[in-house]
């Protein structure tokens, strides 16, 4: 039989300011509650533009990996080295979006953790960043 106790929802004995935090975790510093939602909006934003930077810096790259598939496609015949063209040139692009991304998201999440408010209390609204204010 399962234990029941762990199927009782969670509450805080509100008449002591530190009871429900979990050491360690956010709480809201004006109402002190637990429920608080990340935000991530540097995250997003510098994913977003880091993606669409990559994949233009990827149009630059697809001569390049268009060259490298028509060679290597070239000991199919004229159709082997059209189709490693645009193999190659769809590849540089994607590589180009994805490292874009992944350093545009590592950007953002450090923007996130030093300016910009990155937790919101879900009881109060009330938005705050990671370190003590």
């Amino acid at each position: 039989m399962q234990d029941q106790t762990s199927m009782i929802p969670f509450t805080r004995d509100e008449s002591s300011p530190s009871s429900g935090l979990i050491p360690g975790a956010p709480a809201c510093p004006v109402c002190r509650s637990i429920r608080i939602e990340t935000r991530r909006y540097g995250k997003k934003v510098g994913g977003t533009i880091g993606a669409v930077a990559g994949a233009t810096s990827g149009i630059a790259l697809v001569l390049s990996g268009a060259e490298v598939g028509a060679v290597a496609g070239v000991v199919a015949g004229p159709v082997g080295s059209a189709v490693g063209a645009l193999t190659g040139g769809v590849l540089a692009m994607l590589i180009g979006g994805a490292t874009g991304c992944a350093a545009g998201a590592a950007f953002g999440e450090v923007v996130d953790d030093n300016v910009l408010d990155k937790y919101r209390c879900a009881d109060c609204g009330h938005t705050f960043g990671s370190k003590p204010a």
